[in-house]
């Protein structure tokens, strides 16, 4: 099996992470890895036996590259995505896939013009939980889901995560992309399309971002169920985890990992079972992303996680956003 050779494009802590998960997946070779922190860049390089440029056109140009994995700041994916696509590299951008409907078709426009592969870094549908509870509600088991309810909450942006640009919407995407991308992935990948968007929320902690801090968000389905998005900054007490109900039953997993976490499946005739989280095997959630990519690209198959995935949590935050500015809710397509 010949190598398919990566480059990285920036080398901050997600970056580090994708790199050294591409590193860990047989038949791909880190070839070059690039960020205008020159140390941040000699440092993975040099951990992963590779090169490294503060310049990612020159990363580009480089033949012994197939694919680029994008770990910027999301305001810059658009341009650097379609940089790599028009390079002839495939795309791998990390989510958000980009703070505006604009930029996400431009990645989408630029993929397809080049034919090249493109998907967005939504690590979560690889992780036990989110993949087992849509496993469940697919099954068709429980029936039709009818709600299905997905809480992420904490504080206030701190540590090594408060950087300027997170601060600011239009180079974040704010919360709702920054973070709940998952999120509200997770919801539409086990509900399926959303129809339109009720949110009610505001700024009420964290008062030098330009974006609310706690948003709740309602979404209807095309299918008829309903879903609830809680999304904090302002939370002393965090938290992450939800419930699906459905015609004949319940999925209940107050926290999506961590102890002694359960999955909670009661219908409503006959006994429940409980799953621990722990005992579910799945591969390492970063490394199967990036090779579920580099397959695509060996098999010229369409990724699983596809740019029309990634711009639909873009769109479906954009409608909450919306929805708390006016108070009214926004119909989907935007």
């Amino acid at each position: 099996m010949e190598n398919i050779g990566i480059g990285v494009i920036g080398c901050g802590g997600m970056g580090r992470s994708l790199a050294n998960g591409a590193n860990a997946v047989e038949g791909i070779e880190v070839v070059c890895v690039s960020d205008l922190q020159e140390e941040l860049a000699k440092t993975l390089a040099e951990n992963l036996d590779a090169d490294y440029t503060t310049d990612y056109h020159e990363l580009l140009a480089n033949d012994d590259i197939q694919a680029v994995l994008i770990a910027s700041p999301p305001f810059l994916h658009a341009p650097m995505a379609v940089d790599a696509a028009n390079a002839g590299k495939h795309v791998f951008s990390e989510k958000p896939m980009a703070p505006t409907l604009d930029d996400c078709d431009a990645m989408i426009n630029a993929a397809s013009e080049n034919n090249v592969k493109l998907t967005i870094g939504l690590v979560c549908r690889y992780h036990a939980t989110h993949s087992k509870v849509r496993e469940i509600v697919h099954s068709g088991e429980l029936g039709a889901p009818a709600n299905m309810m997905v809480h992420r909450i904490g504080g206030p942006w701190g540590g090594g995560h408060r950087t300027p640009w997170r601060l600011e919407r239009a180079k974040s995407g704010g919360s709702l992309m920054e973070i709940n991308a998952h999120e509200i992935d997770f919801l539409r990948w086990t509900c399926g399309d959303v129809t339109s968007v009720y949110g009610a929320g505001g700024n009420y902690v964290q008062k030098d971002t330009d974006y609310p801090d706690v948003v709740l968000a309602s979404l209807n389905f095309e299918n008829g169920a309903v879903g609830l998005l809680h999304s904090s900054h302002a939370s002393a007490v965090g938290g992450y985890g939800g419930r699906v109900d459905c015609e004949k039953g319940s999925i209940y997993f107050p926290q999506i990992w961590g102890g002694d976490a359960t999955i909670q499946i009661k219908p409503f005739d006959g006994e429940g079972r409980s799953i621990r989280i722990g005992d579910i095997k799945v591969p390492q959630p970063v490394q199967q992303e990036i090779r579920v990519f580099v397959d695509a690209i060996r098999n010229d198959t369409t990724p699983p996680i596809t740019g029309v995935d990634g711009r639909a949590a873009v769109e479906i935050a954009l409608a909450a956003y919306q929805s708390v500015e006016s108070g009214q809710p926004v119909s989907l397509p935007l």
